[in-house]
């Protein structure tokens, strides 16, 4: 009995070791906009802010708590995948990014940056869970977020792919292009690991990890293409067959 004790406390051990990068990560990505939080409130306490600043700030603190909020609950999803089954169902890819939109559009709108949908004429249907691929969408619209040009916009577009037999959502940025190496790096470790872009400081790959564990979830995949000026993230996941009636 105590030979299986001392057994079950070595695995223990090695699958905290083994889990140690990903925890130290995580408890980075949540320390900044705690932090921001912090200091946004200390300087509420500032007597000589007039009203207008007054509101500015505290707008800004529900703005970064919401972020972090989305962080915690994408990182308990994520260590709840294999227990759980989500439904798929035909949905409409052009209505997941017009609803992601609307949801960031105070936060950029906070950065002084623009984020919008590429319109789309025909109707088009993915298989998916809704939940997932929304959450997969802003988080790469969250990341683009902090790499926009002020006088360039943030562009969410659904497509088909592969002879419509998949639909891509994408997610554009103007953002620091990734050198060449770097970007090899990041396309071996994709939703496997996270895996920082020092060209991208505030990037730890975090939230591409979970993203692509939310991909494979729904039999589809992450990917990204690396532009002169930027960078598009993009999900890939099954297209339905049926008439979009939505």
């Amino acid at each position: 009995m105590q030979g299986e004790n001392i057994e079950q406390l070595k695995k223990g051990a090695v699958s905290f070791e083994s889990e140690l990068p990903f925890l130290v990560t995580a408890s980075h990505e949540l320390k900044s906009p705690l932090a921001l939080v912090r200091q946004l409130a200390f300087a509420l306490e500032d007597s000589r802010l007039t009203e207008s600043e007054r509101a500015r700030i505290a707008k800004q603190i529900l703005l970064t708590s919401e972020r972090a909020l989305r962080l915690t609950t994408d990182l308990a999803k994520s260590a709840r995948l294999e227990d759980s089954l989500f439904e798929l169902e035909p949905l409409n890819p052009q209505q997941i990014c017009e609803e992601v939109v609307h949801e960031m559009l105070p936060l950029y709108k906070a950065k002084n940056r623009e984020i919008r949908v590429a319109s789309r004429y025909r109707p088009m249907l993915a298989v998916a869970n809704k939940d997932l691929l929304r959450r997969i969408i802003l988080n790469f619209a969250d990341n683009a977020l902090h790499y926009a040009e002020a006088d360039t916009p943030v562009e969410l577009r659904a497509g088909a792919q592969a002879h419509k037999e998949k639909i891509r959502l994408s997610v554009r940025d103007y953002g620091p292009a990734v050198p060449a190496d770097m970007w090899r790096r990041l396309q071996a470790s994709l939703g496997n690991a996270s895996q920082p872009l020092h060209m991208r400081p505030q990037s730890s790959g975090l939230g591409l990890f979970v993203a692509g564990q939310f991909a494979r979830a729904m039999q589809g995949e992450i990917g990204a293409t690396r532009h002169r000026d930027g960078a598009t993230f993009y999900v890939d996941v099954t297209a339905s067959a049926q008439l979009s009636l939505l």
